[in-house]
């Protein structure tokens, strides 16, 4: 690297892939951050356009042709995790190297676990961020388990999206110490307030929800409620945003529940597209839930973003979602799994036009507050300073 390059401190981020679609939180960070210098390290490219960074910025480190046997070898017959090669390893740290890396930044626990052949060699200081599925996912194999506290006592700050992430790392044998919380940034400007008029003139309430279509999200609680408000409604409309293995499942039952032609479908959208559809609805719906795989939410990113242009939640208690969404304020909260009280909620909301301009801004100004990139950015960059202190200390 350029000596010219090292005027700021280099905060070296490492992700499997830069990056999937639904990342965009992600991106926010590592290109949020002024005072430090970005730079990733990845096995994989993807979508370039929507996730732009400098080719200099980039190190690309290469996929074994052996891993793929690898990978069947330790899911089938060991039981474990994936271990790094020889060859691997060196190949990462030379990575780290080149960059002239100041703060090691591992995004995911899971990631984190499989690098550890390369934390245990590291001088320069370790970040290790959690999202939710790798605080819950795999959590009750043993040999995860213990990978996950050899990574907590590595790291030199452990970074979680939400108080309620924190509580469960803290259950897995994170130190408290170590604990920060690492808010999603949500770009305020991007997905402005928008006064919506209620009940709506043309009469048709539009409900929305955006997230991957996996188990946790609650989709077919989600449509289930719809057809419930569609009662009263019935020329509400349920716009659903995303992709996922659960897709022709949930159209199936769309059109099972005899609600296929008021259900739109739009597949994964892009954040102007998002933003367009947060504008045109009336209420955000996010019934996550836990999945049978133990896997759980931090603070959904696409709520967020949803609620930064006023949009009410009728969403659940579930991980980190009552840490942005309160009852009567921004939106309502209920129990994992129950459909008749997000319908319940839903109606209160569309028969109440004060209590529904009191959750609009609600939503929005919690946004403003709490979840703003600017505010985001700085914690972020407030971590780096003490990893950094933390790593000159020791």
């Amino acid at each position: 690297m350029q000596e010219n390059d090292r005027k700021q401190p280099v905060v070296t981020a490492y992700l499997p892939t830069f990056l999937p679609s639904d990342m965009r939180h992600v991106y926010r960070q590592i290109v949020g951050v002024k005072r430090y210098r970005n730079a990733v390290i990845v096995r994989k490219r993807k979508n370039e356009a929507s996730f732009p960074l400098p080719e200099e910025r980039i190190r690309m480190v290469r996929r074994p042709l052996s891993r793929a046997l690898r990978r069947w070898w330790f899911a089938q017959v060991k039981k474990g995790m994936i271990p790094l090669s020889a060859g691997e390893t060196r190949e990462i740290l030379d990575a780290i190297a080149w960059h002239g890396t100041d703060v090691f930044h591992v995004y995911f626990g899971s990631v984190a676990a499989q690098l550890l052949p390369v934390l245990r060699k590291l001088s320069c200081p370790i970040v290790v961020s959690f999202h939710g599925a790798d605080a819950g996912v795999d959590t009750e194999n043993h040999a995860y388990r213990e990978a996950l506290k050899e990574v907590f006592e590595v790291a030199e700050l452990v970074l979680a999206r939400s108080e309620s992430l924190v509580k469960r790392l803290r259950e897995l044998g994170c130190h408290q110490d170590k604990l920060r919380l690492n808010p999603t940034g949500i770009p305020t400007e991007a997905f402005p307030f928008k006064q919506r008029v209620i009940p709506p003139e043309d009469g048709c309430w539009r409900f929305l929800q955006v997230c991957r279509l996996v188990e946790k999200k609650g989709l077919p609680v989600s449509l289930r409620a719809f057809v419930e408000v569609r009662k009263t409604h019935p020329s509400a409309e349920f716009h659903i945003a995303g992709d996922g293995p659960l897709r022709v499942e949930l159209e199936a039952l769309a059109r099972e529940l005899d609600a296929d032609q008021s259900v739109h479908f739009h597949g994964f959208v892009d954040q102007a597209q998002l933003a367009r559809l947060a504008g045109d609805a009336h209420i955000f719906l996010h019934p996550s839930q836990m999945g049978a795989d133990g896997n759980r939410e931090g603070v959904p990113n696409a709520m967020l973003e949803a609620m930064s242009t006023g949009l009410p939640v009728v969403a659940t208690r579930h991980g980190g979602i009552p840490e942005a969404v309160t009852g009567g304020e921004s939106g309502f909260l209920v129990n994992e799994g129950d459909c008749r009280a997000v319908a319940a909620a839903s109606l209160d909301l569309m028969a109440d036009p004060d209590l529904y301009r009191k959750c609009a801004q609600g939503a929005s100004d919690v946004i403003e507050q709490r979840f703003a990139t600017s505010g985001a950015v700085g914690i972020l960059e407030a971590c780096y300073d003490e990893a950094l202190e933390i790593g000159r200390s020791h």
